[in-house]
Formats: structure tokens, C-alpha cells, sequence
């Protein structure tokens, strides 16, 4: 994986948002008395947005979205899965049994963090003074939105 990225980052197809990968199975025939199947896929290259900064509170010494979450855009490459269907009768084959997904869009967001003073914002009772409180910690959830399908074929 770390060198299909280290290709991915390196090849002219990194300005789009997914690298072409085309593996080679052909060895698992000397190990398996089966024929090979294809694989065609593609490794995503995510590509950052802009993340949703932080955002000042009245009454609050630390902002809201201390780390802010960081959006991310890919596109999930278009794979095909090709392996031949021999007969059971021992005839010939019966031609390919293939599984294609289309590309589709990819929206995947890090996890952000808010983080709460342990002080109060100063008050007029303690005469402008902060007083201590139970500092906060708040954790926004990843998320990964994408509508991949796929499609079985056999012929």
C-alpha cells in the first residue's frame, strides 16, 4: 500500500482524485488449481478542504471547534473483478463472472476537538476576577459520506 501511494503521489494521475491500479494475479495460478481472476481498481487520493475554523463564544475563554474538523474529497475509483466460470460438466467454461463498480464521490471528514477553559469568563461578583470550573472536552465524530454500487455480471 505505501508504495502504490508513494506511485500515486509521484504520477501525473495525482492531479485527479484517484490513482489507476491494475494488479497482476497471474502468480496465483502456480499456487491454486484455478485460473486467475482481473482486478482493475484505483487507490483514492484524498484532497483537503477547507476546514470550518474555530468560532469565539461570548462567556467563553477558548473558542468553540478548538481543533477544527478537517473536510477531505475523493473520488472511489471504478473496479472491475473478472474470474473465469469453468462448466461443472468439465465442457469448457461458461464465460466470466464480473463484478464492476462504477467511480463514485467520497466526502470524509476528520475528527475535530473543543476544549473548555479551566476558567470562568471574569464575572462581575468575583469584582472582574475568573473563577475555576471543571475544564470540557468535546470530540466531533468522523464522518464518511459515498454512494458506491456495484453491479454482478456473468457472461
Amino acid at each position: 500500500m505505501a508504495c502504490m501511494a508513494t506511485a500515486a503521489a509521484a504520477s501525473p494521475a495525482a492531479a485527479g482524485t484517484s490513482a489507476p491500479v491494475d494488479l497482476p494475479l497471474e502468480r496465483l495460478e502456480r499456487v491454486l488449481p484455478v485460473e486467475a481472476p482481473e482486478l482493475r481498481t484505483g487507490v483514492p487520493v484524498p484532497v483537503p478542504g477547507v476546514p470550518d475554523g474555530p468560532r469565539y463564544v461570548t462567556g467563553r475563554l477558548l473558542p468553540e471547534k478548538t481543533l477544527p474538523a478537517v473536510p477531505f474529497t475523493a473520488e472511489l475509483p471504478e473496479t472491475e473483478v473478472g474470474l473465469p466460470v469453468k462448466d461443472p460438466l468439465g465442457e469448457g467454461n461458461l464465460g466470466a463472472l464480473r463484478a464492476v463498480s462504477e467511480a463514485s464521490e467520497l466526502m470524509l471528514k476528520a475528527p475535530g476537538a473543543t476544549v473548555g477553559a479551566p476558567l470562568s469568563a471574569p464575572g462581575e461578583h468575583l469584582s472582574g476576577l475568573p473563577e475555576p470550573v471543571l475544564p470540557e472536552l468535546g470530540v466531533a465524530p468522523p464522518m464518511l459520506r459515498g454512494t458506491p454500487a456495484a453491479v454482478l455480471i456473468m457472461g
